[in-house]
């Protein structure tokens, strides 16, 4: 009697089933999980009760003392020896969520102390495009020499930029400081995807990915507040610096599992060069066109059509073919990927600005309104981690609310703030439902020699959509000046709905014929 793991089934476990959150993974409980877990019989495939699970764990244990234990079992990630590698995962996994989540609350006071409103989007864009250009050139590389030493380096620089951010001076070194942030969380999360994919068996990456998922939780439910905290009673430079001594730890609990870790059997073959030439383009054509809209005139008008015809040079070798075409599988995954997480975290970012702006919020009150969110994202991801139905069911579904929760708190933040928040539950409850069915059927579907890129891939499609969006809000924004901040708002919550009703379409194109 075998047991097995089906990936479109829900736990039963609370303790296998973590509540997800932000962030990606997946699956069986929890926060932005997208599959669930259960036992089934293997002669059959029908679900098991209870009992007959129990009845098969004890007969699992008779067999391993048979055979001395030399078999691997898929006994859970949090026993033996995946036990280490799992807890250093959720641990670095949190780092990097905790920051990311902590920074949109404390934004609007770092670019007012430091005297850059006007560059408010790049302390966002900045990040993401280093990301997506470090995603890029990282794939092969982890696919070649194995996620250690990529991992190892991106936490370095990752931690070099947390320091530079906590002692900047002025805005454009804190933008600059961003960008090593970018620079090595983009490395390190592609490490980590790999990672799982080397050390955890093919029937236990649900429930390591409902970890990963469960990582995001705190971080996504706390992390707005506790930045908001910080700022106000330490000052906002000590959510990056408070974060540094965190990191070192995390990292040793990886170094065994690392140590021990192996190139792929068959590594993709090497990138060719133009490649690594589109990474560069499509990074640099970004930052081109988000400084031109920034800029009317002759600037503009250069700066756009430079970054669009970067785009369209790049943005073709980077995804997989036919993505920004709607081609039915793989390349509409990505693409529902990018445009979900673009719009989402557009209005993200500008939520605390309007609230602290328009309605003279605190920040750590502002913060609140965000950790809403993640709570709506993380019931969402417990709801379709413990369902029957369908990947592709909870992509279209999270895509919907999605584009509804945009649409309805970019009305919002006009009114009152607070109805922001019912709001950004719904927002948060789509991209629950959404994004961590995404990273599975992109996941199950690559083999061990390409999932370095296809996990690239994911990475590309939020960094590039988060950014150009956050960018192109933010030169809205701008545009219309701080007078006209609540115009500039609502203008950029149309563009963002739109957008977001893009991934309603692609979402709808997710299965071959």
């Amino acid at each position: 009697m075998t047991t097995v793991l089906n990936p479109d089934t829900p736990p039963e476990d609370p303790l296998i089933a973590p509540v997800t959150s932000p962030g990606e993974p997946l699956i069986t409980a929890d926060a932005s999980s997208g599959d669930a877990l259960i036992a089934a019989d293997a002669s059959s495939g029908e679900p098991l009760t209870a009992a007959e699970t129990l009845v098969q764990d004890e007969t699992a244990v008779q067999d391993e003392a048979e055979t001395g234990g030399d078999e691997p079992r898929a006994r859970g990630v949090w026993s033996g020896r995946l036990l280490v590698p799992t807890l250093g995962i959720v641990l670095v996994v949190t780092l990097l969520a905790f920051e990311a989540m902590a920074v949109g609350t404390v934004m609007p006071l770092t670019a007012r102390d430091l005297h850059g409103l006007s560059l408010y989007g790049w302390g966002f864009s900045a990040t993401l495009i280093a990301s997506l250009l470090t995603t890029v050139l990282s794939g092969g590389w982890v696919d070649r020499s194995g996620p250690g030493r990529p991992l190892l380096t991106g936490l370095g620089v990752f931690v070099a930029g947390l320091a530079a951010a906590g002692a900047a001076p002025t805005m454009w070194i804190f933008i600059g400081a961003r960008t090593l942030q970018g620079l090595g969380s983009g490395v390190a999360l592609v490490a980590v995807y790999v990672l799982i994919a080397r050390v955890y068996p093919e029937e236990l990456r649900p429930r390591v990915f409902a970890a990963l998922s469960a990582a995001w939780v705190l971080p996504s439910l706390i992390g707005p507040a506790i930045g908001g905290l910080v700022a106000q009673h330490a000052g906002w430079r000590w959510v990056f610096l408070g974060l540094i001594p965190l990191v070192a730890p995390a990292a040793a609990l990886l170094v065994p599992a690392l140590r021990d870790m192996r190139p792929a059997e068959r590594p993709a073959a090497r990138p060719k060069a133009v490649r690594y030439v589109a990474a560069v383009a499509v990074a640099g054509a970004a930052g081109v066109l988000l400084y031109g809209l920034q800029h009317p005139g002759i600037v503009m008008a250069v700066g756009v059509a430079a970054g669009l015809a970067g785009l369209a040079f790049g943005l073709p070798k980077m995804l997989p073919a036919g993505t920004m075409r709607f081609r039915r599988g793989l390349p509409s995954a990505v693409l529902v990927r990018g445009m979900l997480s673009g719009a989402f975290f557009g209005m993200d970012v500008f939520i605390p600005l309007a609230l602290t702006s328009l309605h003279k919020f605190s920040a750590a009150e502002a913060g609140v309104v965000l950790t809403l969110g993640g709570l709506g994202w993380s019931a969402a991801s417990q709801i379709q981690g413990r369902s029957k139905r369908s990947r592709q069911f909870f992509i279209r579904l999270g895509a919907v609310l999605v584009t509804a929760g945009i649409a309805t708190a970019a009305v919002a933040v006009q009114l009152n703030g607070w109805a922001a928040a019912p709001a950004w539950i719904l927002g948060g409850a789509g991209m629950g439902f959404a994004i961590s069915s995404v990273s599975v059927l992109v996941l199950n579907g690559s083999p061990e020699a390409e999932q370095g890129v296809n996990s690239a891939s994911l990475q590309i499609a939020d960094n590039l959509g988060s950014s150009l969006f956050v960018g192109a809000s933010g030169a809205l924004v701008a545009a219309l000046g701080t007078d006209h901040l609540g115009t500039g708002l609502a203008v950029a919550g149309v563009l963002l709905t739109a957008l977001a009703a893009v991934g309603v379409l692609a979402s709808t194109r997710l299965t071959t014929p």
